[in-house]
């Protein structure tokens, strides 16, 4: 099946998965790119990606970092890292992503209440008491 862009033919216009997403800066190097996408943090339509999947523009990616997940929409090819404003011209993030995340981000806030914390961090006894009791 061959994938047809507004940009042109998807056959012309093609880049590895793992280099786009180091170029777009949603990784510091490839090979954090590379185990994300082998790990299944990176998918396309709901099916997991191997590095060497070459995308086009019109694909659409789900990208998991941390506790957010992204769906993305790519929209140009770029082999070159480059400043963070040229790199977020290469992709456009769904609106419904963007409301999910606001949404998640706020109730894990919330819920970061309910955890009783200490006053203050143990002491030196305290840790060996509590290291003694994990351990045995």
């Amino acid at each position: 099946m061959k994938r047809t862009t507004e940009a042109g033919d998807c056959e012309q216009q093609k880049l590895r998965v793992d280099k786009w997403l180091w170029a777009a800066r949603f990784f510091k190097t490839r090979s954090l790119a590379k185990a994300a996408i082998e790990g299944g943090k990176v998918q396309m339509e709901g099916q997991r990606l191997k590095v060497s999947k070459e995308i086009c523009v019109g694909d659409k990616l789900q990208i998991r970092q941390g506790w957010d997940e992204k769906v993305i929409a790519v929209l140009a090819l770029s082999n070159q890292r480059r400043g963070a404003p040229e790199a977020q011209k290469l992709y456009e993030e769904t609106t419904q992503s963007i409301e999910k995340r606001e949404a998640d981000a706020v109730a894990r806030k919330a819920a970061g209440g309910m955890i009783d914390r200490p006053l203050k961090r143990p002491t030196k006894k305290q840790r060996r008491q509590i290291h003694k009791f994990k351990e045995g």
